[in-house]
């Protein structure tokens, strides 16, 4: 099993940014695949994540600027991120077996793996 995120960069307030998580060893039929996020000082956080039934869930912090979605064929998910903000900077993480509801938001405790990461920078 492996997931590999690309598409970081650096990129002013405002701006936009598409990360890719490219998995293989598994289908994305079957298993949900989200992104968590990681400032450097800071804990690791959720930020988003889409279930094997194409439904999405994402954290108050980027509702209404994120959008995360999948290609099966291509076994990828994209986060498309607009309105990029200076605390959204941090490295981000495509992992395994997200979950949770309307409710709760994006939950990660039965995550199993995760890739190296793709570090987004946004600064003017």
């Amino acid at each position: 099993v492996q997931l590999q995120a690309s598409g970081g960069g650096l990129v002013q307030p405002g701006g936009s940014l598409r990360l890719s998580c490219t998995v293989s060893g598994f289908t994305l039929d079957y298993l949900s695949v989200g992104w968590q996020r990681q400032a450097p000082g800071k804990e690791r956080e959720g930020v988003s994540c889409i279930s094997f039934d194409g439904s999405t869930l994402y954290v108050d912090s980027v509702k209404g600027r994120f959008t995360i979605s999948r290609d099966n064929a291509k076994n990828t998910v994209y986060l498309q991120m607009n309105s990029l903000k200076p605390e959204d900077t941090a490295v981000y993480y495509c992992v395994r077996r997200c979950g949770g509801s309307s409710r709760t938001g994006p939950t990660y405790y039965a995550v199993d793996y995760w890739g190296k990461g793709t570090q987004v920078t946004v600064s003017s």
